[in-house]
């Protein structure tokens, strides 16, 4: 019997709605997972993502430089890891090189190979913080760009349209 939880996504199965999202096959697709464990498996990368993340983070601030930069890097990487179980890896590479998203891409990726060059290279904190702030702009631009009129949106709540 499925459980009654608030977090229970076999009940809200029939609300998720089909999307181009589920229709193709999942990099997971040889683990036979239903739709809702794929649900499940995308927010604990999520989740376990963000975790490392804020632990390297707090590891920067006690000046642990170079732990900082593999623990923030590995959350990064499961978070990705995540969407293989929504819409696949070739999917989410196709879609991330799109032209709409190129430039919000590059920057993305060229910050996290930044964080480790400021912290094993430089060994500069200050540059570390300024290339995961790039970072997060990046990835919230190239986010935005998958709702409509997001970007627009943004641009002129900042007053830059």
């Amino acid at each position: 019997m499925a459980s009654k939880g608030w977090f229970n996504l076999e009940s809200a199965g029939g609300m998720i709605p089909e999307t181009q999202f589920f229709e193709g096959d999942s990099a997971f697709k040889f683990l036979g997972l239903t739709r809702t464990q794929r649900l499940y498996g995308f927010v604990g990368c999520l989740i376990i993502g963000f975790a490392l993340s804020l632990l390297g983070s707090i590891l920067l601030f006690l000046g642990q430089l170079g732990s900082f930069a593999v623990l923030y890097t590995i959350g990064i990487l499961v978070s990705l890891v995540g969407t293989g179980f929504v819409i696949g890896f070739a999917s989410q590479i196709k879609l991330m090189f799109k032209p709409v998203r190129i430039i919000a891409t590059a920057v993305f990726l060229g910050s996290v190979g930044l964080v480790f060059v400021g912290a094993f290279v430089l060994k500069n904190e200050v540059l570390c913080i300024i290339f995961v702030i790039v970072e997060y702009l990046a990835y919230t631009w190239y986010n935005l760009s998958y709702i409509p009129y997001a970007r627009s949106a943004v641009l002129k709540l900042v007053g830059m349209s």
